[in-house]
């Protein structure tokens, strides 16, 4: 920790959201360049701080990856949890998951590239932290939508399972798919009335598979 020197030791408490700014500016840079990986000279250029930083707030470049690995999933369990207690219609439920799903990897389509590089790349402990924190409560939260629905003669019994592969390859596919997007249909990048779009689309493919 000495390497940061003095100075930036006994500012860094104080400079209250600098922690923040550099997970934000790691997000931006992998949005901005289709990728899960980052130099930190590029990410203190981004955040206008001291690349030092990292080592104090995080320990190391892949602590700021679990930090941003934590930010992004963490609310969406927060918010999936939220959605499966609502008094609401179960398919009522599932479009507006399904619609958040779209949304939220339009906002950070690298998110299941770096869920899937943490879990492979991470010490066992870490590695289960993760399952646990992330990809449980979702797997769970689907099987409880799903069951609801049966019982409520709305869904077909389908396996929750799929159902996560499908919603989640949907979002993440289309995504991370810019260099198809520019090559193929000559659009350089992903646009709110595409996502929008993009979204409806989904909603009804998916629920159409789904309704009884």
């Amino acid at each position: 920790m000495a390497s940061i020197g003095p100075k930036l030791i006994s500012e860094a408490p104080e400079s209250g959201n600098a922690r923040d700014q550099l997970i934000d500016a790691a997000s931006q840079i992998m949005r901005d360049g289709d990728t899960i990986d980052l130099s930190l000279s590029e990410l203190s250029m981004r955040a206008g701080l001291n690349s030092a930083l990292v080592k104090y707030y995080f320990g190391n470049k892949n602590g700021l990856m679990l930090a941003l690995l934590d930010r992004d999933m963490g609310n969406i369990v927060h918010g999936l949890g939220a959605l499966v207690a609502k008094d609401m219609p179960p398919e009522e439920k599932l479009r507006f998951h399904i619609g958040a799903v779209i949304d939220t990897y339009y906002a950070f389509p690298y998110l299941n590239r770096l869920l899937m590089r943490m879990v492979r790349d991470s010490a066992p402990t870490e590695a289960a932290r993760i399952a646990d924190l992330y990809l449980r409560p979702i797997s769970k939260a689907y099987d409880t939508l799903i069951s609801e629905g049966v019982k409520a003669g709305k869904f077909r019994n389908i396996d929750p399972q799929f159902f996560y592969f499908t919603v989640t390859g949907a979002a993440d596919r289309f995504y991370s798919s810019r260099l198809v997007l520019r090559h193929c249909y000559n659009q350089h990048d992903f646009n709110e009335n595409m996502r929008d779009r993009y979204r409806d689309h989904t909603i009804e493919l998916i629920m159409r598979g789904l309704l009884v």
